[in-house]
């Protein structure tokens, strides 16, 4: 912890990762942990929370000024498993605007000049500058993966509803999925494992049967992908091909094409929903973008959401058995290097994966023209989250 605060304390200034910390209520906290026998894997290790995640000591205030010193007064369920695990809470991480798209203040800790990325910005900035060694994310369009490809951190979007969201902000419940940060594949699946009370402590095992199977997978949107990020995945597969995977071109059925437009139906009708009381009540507190989101969502028609609703059902039904002959998917985790300026990005290589609720893993892999990190992400079937990040490990452990 006192390694944290220092790291915080040089670093603060710069990256702007932090919400809310108070030093003497962290350093109570591991005092705290000291003085127990040690419960699980992260017994006093320190972790963030994205501050649309309720804390009982520690305001929450889903990165508006409407919630200023907001108070809840109980912890999410993510965060009471993690104290119960020993896991010592250092602070509350930025996030943008109801982790939507207005920026915060936080910047990318290898350029300031440069985004984090959202809404997760705060995590991966923090653990990417080494202030912090585990962070919770969400994502409900690119919230977590695209932030943690900026950034150079290691990052896991599980299977949908597999991890208890119980006291998080609710965007839009059928796309809201908590996330998580880390250095490394190992800590993430611990980290995933001890969020959900499984009796899964050790490091990840990586044996797989081999030989594996990739589908290299452009999307349908391979066009909003920078130069740098197609050669990321090209010298993955290449690397892959190198250790004997079998690794093959994939395309999406056509049927798949039009799900960035369906997941912006549904992601902007039930964010009106969820965000009515806030819209009528305070309306002129919101940025003008979040308030273009929620007027279109409020008139979306009926038919549009039943239509649009029917498209994705059919479409995660189908994506386990178009996907059977592969083991997992490689694409890019973000459309290129961290982009200049107040942005979040672009989140159009994480939405289809959000919309089809299936696990996603991205991985450090290479940096760009800039200097910038650049990562590429794994898509596992529904379901095979264990899977993946075995997987992922394998694939982590051989990119040199």
């Amino acid at each position: 912890m006192q390694d944290c605060l220092e790291q915080i304390a040089r670093r603060e200034d710069d990256v702007a990762a932090w919400q809310y910390i108070d030093t003497e209520y962290a350093l109570s906290e591991a005092r705290r942990a000291d003085e127990l026998d040690p419960i699980g894997p992260f017994h006093g290790v320190p972790f963030g929370v994205k501050d649309i995640i309720e804390t009982d000591d520690l305001p929450t205030e889903y990165g508006s000024e409407i919630f200023k010193d907001n108070q809840p007064y109980r912890d999410a369920a993510c965060v009471d498993v993690m104290r119960r695990s020993g896991s010592v809470l250092m602070g509350k991480t930025v996030t943008t605007e109801f982790a939507t798209y207005q920026w915060g203040k936080t910047r990318n800790p290898y350029d300031p000049a440069r985004t984090p990325g959202g809404s997760s910005s705060g995590s991966a900035a923090a653990v990417a500058d080494k202030m912090i060694p585990l962070a919770f994310g969400t994502q409900t369009a690119g919230s977590l993966i695209k932030p943690a490809s900026f950034c150079g951190v290691h990052a896991f979007k599980p299977t949908h509803g597999s991890a208890n969201f119980d006291g998080i902000f609710e965007l839009v419940a059928r796309l809201d999925t908590l996330g998580f940060m880390a250095r490394s594949v190992d800590d993430l699946a611990i980290f995933y494992n001890v969020v959900r009370d499984k009796e899964f402590y050790s490091r990840i095992s990586d044996d797989i049967e081999e030989p594996l199977r990739i589908g290299v997978c452009r999307t349908f949107d391979y066009t909003a992908a920078e130069t740098d990020s197609i050669h990321a995945v090209e010298s993955a597969a290449d690397r892959l091909d190198e250790l004997g995977v079998q690794v093959t071109e994939y395309s999406l059925p056509e049927h798949f094409r039009d799900l960035a437009q369906t997941h912006k139906t549904i992601h902007d009708a039930g964010l009106a929903l969820s965000m009515k009381d806030i819209h009528q009540n305070h309306g002129n507190r919101i940025s003008d973008q979040l308030r273009a989101m929620l007027d279109n969502g409020a008139s979306t028609s009926s038919q549009d959401l039943a239509n649009a609703t029917s498209h994705a059902d059919r479409c995660i039904v189908d994506f386990a058995s178009v996907t059977s002959e592969y083991d997992a998917l490689l694409t890019m985790s973000a459309p290129g290097e961290a982009p200049e300026g107040w942005t979040t990005g672009n989140s159009i290589f994480q939405i289809v994966w959000t919309l089809l609720q299936v696990p996603c893993l991205t991985l450090p892999w290479t940096t760009g023209v800039s200097g910038m990190p650049i990562g590429i992400q794994l898509i596992g079937r529904k379901g095979d989250d264990e899977q993946l990040l075995r997987l992922g490990k394998w694939v982590d452990a051989r990119k040199n």
